[in-house]
């Protein structure tokens, strides 16, 4: 039976679990939902690691032979099986023809970006020409920020969230020192109240309202690393630009997670990396967004070869003919091979659809945010079991994919008899502990397996107290 639209993840365990005649935390109710779901296959479109491959393993405690829990897509995303054909079939044009391999095959090398640009627009949801495939996410930050942040003595803030991204909050640092500006005067970072982990949304609007007149650029992440924070972007879009701010984001870890708008929302400018859950290997190929309304008025600051029209590009005359839009901020030629293993993932999402994806991803993290919370609730009777909170935000509508737990015990020792186990995640300072069960390659029974082994890590901690 499908949940109806409006069933929220508990309902649709407990519902299950009625049905099945068994508790809701019954390994049936893992395999039920595995069973109904219409996305399982595309599990095996990838390679997951086995336990005895994992670094950290203690073979004592696994099966060698089985696949390990692996929930960091959040952080580098499984390698698509496909990968390896359409590396070996440029590698291969190379070999046979050499430099004719710019001008032909699947993919010829001078335009290989641009055959899999359409494979993002329903990713991010954007018109195909407000896409480019480029260079890493803060290399294409810093060619934003050139072209968007244009301080006035008014008008010279850059905002963030307080704990972004390092490298957004270097990036961005570094922006205010080349323009000549005071850091601490120019850098204007929200906190979250104090006791409190995440950021309200009618904070971030009263900041925007009340020094608006004096920001430049509002440059927020879409969903927050390290506290799974899936923040409102319409909504911060429309508040920034009616105080005439330009307003973009880092969509590093909301990009391939959640559904995205960019172009419905109006949003200025976006970037992108590729190698969490766009699966496309480390140091993937990034993405940017300039929205079509900068077409003739924002333009490159620095520019290269790759941003003159292909065309007139080939006459070599050193006129520049800059193609209006993001692709005109393009400075160098694709990077093939990266072209390569983006375009094998983005084949699967194309199958898959980013809205089916969400929509199971909305299931899977709930299942684990209930299964979390009735194992490990500090409400229950009064004992001093130790207690796994959960600083995401609940509402489904404000978080992707991703929890961050934080823990009663020491994390660290909780991180790494988890590791010993073949459970793959990561810790992120101060005190959290990531979890991300993706959607394209997870299932229900990963998550069941987790909450097994996270109670038996527990107890494994607290015995050696």
């Amino acid at each position: 039976m499908e949940p109806s639209p409006l069933e929220l993840p508990s309902d649709t365990v407990q519902r299950i679990a009625a049905e099945l005649r068994c508790h809701p935390t019954d390994e049936q109710v893992a395999l039920r939902l595995d069973e109904e779901d219409t996305l399982k296959h595309f599990r095996e479109c990838f390679y997951i690691p086995k336990m005895q491959d994992l670094p950290p393993i203690d073979l004592s405690l696994v099966n060698k032979e089985e696949n390990s829990i692996y929930f960091l897509g959040n952080s580098l995303g499984l390698q698509p099986k496909l990968v390896k054909t359409f590396l070996e079939e440029e590698l291969d044009k190379w070999a046979k023809m050499g430099a004719y391999g710019h001008d032909v095959g699947k993919r010829p090398w001078i335009v290989g970006d641009e055959i899999i640009v359409g494979l993002m627009k329903d990713i991010v949801g954007a018109k195909e020409k407000e896409i480019a495939l480029m260079n890493a996410l803060t290399v294409n930050l810093h060619l934003l920020l050139l072209s968007f942040f244009k301080p006035t003595p008014k008008r010279h803030k850059i905002l963030l969230e307080a704990k972004a991204f390092p490298s957004d909050h270097y990036a961005i640092e570094s922006q205010l020192q080349l323009h000549g500006l005071n850091v601490e005067r120019s850098m204007r970072m929200i906190k979250p109240r104090e006791g409190e982990e995440i950021l309200r949304m009618e904070d971030i609007l009263e900041v925007i309202e009340k020094e608006g007149d004096s920001i430049a650029v509002i440059l927020f992440s879409g969903l927050h690393f390290y506290t799974g924070q899936l923040f409102d972007m319409p909504a911060i879009t429309k508040a920034g630009q009616a105080k005439g701010c330009f307003v973009g984001f880092d969509l590093a870890h909301a990009v391939g997670n959640v559904e995205l708008h960019l172009h419905d929302w109006g949003v200025d400018f976006a970037c992108w990396c590729s190698y969490k859950y766009l699966n496309a290997g480390a140091g993937g190929l990034a993405g940017a967004f300039v929205h079509e309304k900068h077409d003739h008025t924002i333009k490159p600051t620095l520019v290269g070869w790759f941003g003159h029209e292909l065309s007139t590009r080939f006459k070599m005359d050193n006129k520049l003919q800059l193609i209006p839009g993001v692709s005109g901020f393009r400075i160098s030629n694709p990077p093939i091979l990266l072209v390569c293993s983006l375009h094998a993932s983005l084949e699967i999402f194309r199958q898959a659809t980013i809205k089916a994806l969400r929509k199971k991803s909305i299931l899977l993290t709930g299942y684990l945010e209930y299964m979390i919370k009735l194992y490990f609730n500090k409400d229950i009777g009064g004992t001093k079991k130790p207690i796994v909170n959960i600083i995401t935000p609940s509402n489904i509508e404000d978080r992707g994919c991703q929890l961050t737990l934080t823990f009663s015990i020491p994390k660290k020792n909780v991180f790494e008899e988890l590791e010993k186990r073949g459970v793959v995640c990561d810790k992120r300072e101060p005190n959290g502990i990531r979890v991300a069960p993706v959607p394209l390659y997870n299932s229900f029974h990963d998550v069941y397996k987790f909450i097994n082994l996270l109670s038996s890590v527990i107890d494994s901690v607290e015995t050696k107290k």
